[in-house]
């Protein structure tokens, strides 16, 4: 189970950090994602990071977007700064055992909103 929070209301330029807490016992086997998803566009790749280090982002994300992990707390966080109203989208945090061929469990989303 995943479970997201920290979206909500703010100004472009300002920041968020969302997190992700998991209920998995072996947390730190499961590569971890964040992806989007826009009203009437489809959800797109935002960030992950794998179980074993290192981290990816989307083009459009890099350099305002850092991922993070802490495998004692069970939690994965997105880190969003300089915000822009385009970032306005549902968020959702995904996980895949050790690099899986597809993201198989997902959170229910957390809004984000920037304002101009």
């Amino acid at each position: 189970q995943l479970l997201e929070s920290g979206g909500g209301l703010v100004q472009a330029g300002g920041s968020l950090r969302l997190s992700c807490a998991a209920s998995a016992r072996t947390f730190s086997s499961y590569d971890m994602g964040w992806f989007r998803q826009a009203p009437g566009k489809e959800r797109e790749f935002v960030a992950r990071i794998p179980w074993s280090g290192g981290a990816d982002y989307a083009d459009s994300m890099k350099g305002r977007f850092t991922i993070s992990r802490d495998n004692a707390k069970n939690t994965v966080y997105l880190q969003m700064d300089n915000l822009k109203p385009e970032d306005t989208a549902v968020y959702y945090c995904t996980a895949r055992f050790r690099s899986a061929a597809t993201w198989r469990y997902w959170g229910q989303g957390t809004q984000v909103t920037v304002s101009s």
